[in-house]
């Protein structure tokens, strides 16, 4: 059986072709392939063309810069070669401190956590093939706020780390495990899930997860229930490499693994019909992507709070950049950081001195987007 993608005609393949018999295994090498603009990554079972590339080059070029002018810019501006100076140990005194201490770890969380929700974004919407499935819309989010907002209430940690801040990413991983197996589990019927379903399903549990974490808040002391409302407000002010630390753990366990699913992650977006027919074990496949984009946006929303609209925007950013038909996990994820990097940018220094939360500047901007994603929905005669 010979598959080609849609815009190839079908052909059989001659011996010693790739895919043939008695052919070296596609993993050992990289494949040029007929009539298409680009080569087949070795063991990715993706093409890998070059305006993808370009663009992920120029994205992440991007996000660099959006690192590098956030720990350089502030109320006390830090000159590039000066931080590279500060970084290596052989600036000044005054300019190590606050790279180091202060403007490092916040602007390596916002990158990580920017990368995360990114990347959760592009897993959850490509396997429901529905570009509203985002874990700030679904409920997701929201089960790791309510876990993030219990251990706050009960280990009396703050969001900048007072206390034992491993109990606040594991109450949020928790959280949005729970609620994403509520979620699976409603939305599953007839031996699939549809991302309509889905969508629907997570939007109802995250109005109830919203009303626990009200009252969790209600039921507390004032002093328990301010700290988890700074959380609650999504920011990266006064964020130290703990946070960097478990965002990037969080990445490292997760992108091999997806990046070991990449084929079912490709198939499972052209319907269930047509992975099952490939021999895709499509059931087992969603689940272990949902898991990766479930942990990836639990403990990014440990990190920074509940940032709304990263994960929604960031893949349809990428894919329309790509101009490819499914959506790129790595543009994805770099689309996200730029975008966290630069919100908190603007939450800096808009108003300065006055700091806003990066969550109310990515809402601002996000809530347009959502508008428009919902009457080109409409527009085109369906729901997502």
């Amino acid at each position: 059986m010979s598959v080609r993608l849609p815009d190839q005609p079908i052909t059989s393949r001659p011996a010693g072709a790739p895919g043939a018999p008695g052919t070296p295994p596609a993993s050992r090498r990289a494949v040029r392939r007929p009539g298409r603009v680009g080569w087949e990554v070795a063991g990715l079972g993706g093409i890998a063309r070059p305006r993808v590339l370009g663009v992920l080059a120029v994205v992440l070029a991007f996000a660099v810069a959006g690192l590098v002018a956030s720990v350089s810019i502030g109320e006390f501006p830090i000159p590039a070669g000066d931080v590279f100076r500060a970084l290596t140990g052989t600036g000044g005194a005054d300019a190590t401190l606050i790279v180091r201490e202060l403007r490092l770890p916040r602007a390596l969380t916002g990158l990580l956590v920017g990368f995360a929700f990114g990347l959760a974004g592009a897993l959850m919407q490509a396997v429901t093939r529905n570009p509203l499935a985002s874990p700030d819309l679904i409920g997701i989010s929201a089960g790791a706020s309510t876990g993030g907002v219990a251990a706050i209430l009960i280990g009396g940690v703050t969001a900048a780390g007072a206390g034992s801040y491993a109990s606040v990413p594991l109450g949020a991983l928790v959280g949005a495990l729970v609620a994403a197996g509520v979620i699976y589990t409603m939305a599953f019927r007839d031996g699939t899930i549809t991302g309509f379903r889905f969508v629907l399903v997570g939007i109802g549990v995250q109005g109830a997860l919203g009303a626990l974490t009200s009252w969790l808040l209600a039921r507390a002391d004032i002093n328990e229930a301010s700290r988890a409302m700074v959380w609650l407000t999504g920011s990266l002010n006064g964020r130290g490499f703990e946070h960097a630390r478990w965002a990037g753990l969080a990445l490292l366990v997760t992108l091999p693994v997806v990046l070991a699913l990449i084929r079912p992650y490709q198939l499972l977006q052209y319907g269930d019909d047509t992975a099952r027919a490939l021999g895709l074990p499509v059931d087992r496949a969603r689940v272990a992507l949902l898991l990766a984009s479930v942990v990836l946006a639990g403990v990014a929303t440990a990190a920074a709070g509940p940032i709304g609209f990263v994960a929604l925007a960031a893949p349809q950013i990428a894919r329309r950049l790509t101009g490819t038909a499914n959506l790129p996990l790595l543009t994805s994820g770099c689309v996200g950081a730029a975008l966290m990097l630069g919100a908190d940018l603007a939450a800096r220094l808009v108003l300065a001195p006055l700091e806003l939360p990066v969550g109310v500047v990515t809402g601002a901007v996000g809530a347009p987007y959502l508008m428009w994603l919902l009457t080109r929905a409409n527009r085109i005669g369906r729901a997502g």
